[in-house]
């Protein structure tokens, strides 16, 4: 078994424990009303996306996500949240340190040793979620799902979904097939665009992703008898039918998306081992970017 396949199995336990932790992490995380900035590159830029739309979607505060290299320097918040596995990403910690004094920063992640501890105001350690693969799989999704807790939105179904997303077998034919998109709505925008990440990294795949209703502005072109279009969470109306009548593969979601996302990991894992790639060395990646000076 490879370092990431042992890794998204283990997501259930990483989420049940990260849901009870969040408790005793109240005060380092964004209050209801606080106008709230999440950022973070890769994986964890993609999980900002959906955290965000989560909670400003809750009515707890406008909540911006950012990708770090990206954030609108000018613009200002009561509390800035980076999500760093490594806690050694150059664009994240430069971040931290331009931002100091102005906003109050938390930073998420797996790595007690390294620069953030130091870089932010406050940190939430998820050392227990830590990976040794390059690919992220279980500390992306249970940084989410702490911050789920923490917004009041994490329900025991999560887990037993996730469970149901390791034991079921993948539909038929879609490893098979030579191109993926990922379709998302609100909150699970940032799921297909980490799903699409996912394939791309593991397994080398021609992936794209899109909110659901941009899919009909010209992405449904590509969709052929050879493509899969997956989506996360409810689908718009009649967008499955105009899929399936292109002759592409229509992968309905129906767990909890967070869930659908572990789905979206195996199969990653599943197409690298079709084509005798090994996930855990993608091509040209590490495990942190760490820009010289």
């Amino acid at each position: 078994m490879t370092y990431v396949e042992d890794e998204l199995n283990s997501q259930p336990e990483c989420w049940t424990r990260a849901a009870a932790e969040a408790a005793r992490h109240t005060a380092a995380l964004p209050a209801a009303g606080e106008r709230v900035a999440i950022v973070g590159c890769g994986t964890s830029y993609f999980m900002a996306q959906s955290v965000a739309s989560l909670r400003e979607d809750a009515g707890l505060g406008e909540t911006d996500a950012f990708a770090a290299s990206e954030f609108p320097r000018g613009r200002a918040y009561d509390r800035v949240v980076a999500l760093t596995r490594s806690g050694t990403t150059t664009e994240v910690l430069e971040l931290l340190a331009a931002l100091r004094g102005s906003a109050r920063t938390v930073a998420l992640t797996a790595d007690p040793g390294t620069p953030v501890m130091t870089a932010a105001d406050d940190v939430v350690v998820l050392d227990f979620a830590d990976e040794r693969s390059v690919v992220q799989t279980r500390f992306a999704t249970t940084a989410l799902t702490l911050l789920r807790a923490h917004l009041g939105l994490h329900t025991g179904t999560v887990v037993a979904d996730a469970r149901t997303a390791l034991a079921a077998e993948l539909p038929e034919g879609l490893v098979e097939r030579t191109q993926f998109t990922f379709l998302g709505r609100g909150w699970t925008v940032g799921l297909a665009n980490e799903a699409g990440l996912k394939m791309r990294e593991a397994s080398l795949s021609w992936t794209e992703a899109y909110p659901a209703m941009e899919y009909r502005h010209g992405p449904i072109s590509i969709s052929t008898a050879g493509t899969a279009t997956w989506m996360f969470g409810e689908a718009p109306e009649g967008l499955a039918e105009q899929v399936r009548e292109t002759g592409a593969l229509w992968v309905p979601g129906g767990l909890d998306p967070l869930a659908e996302l572990v789905r979206a990991q195996r199969l990653a894992v599943a197409v690298a081992a079709s084509r005798g790639l090994d996930p855990d060395r993608p091509r040209h990646l590490s495990r942190s970017v760490i820009l010289a000076p």
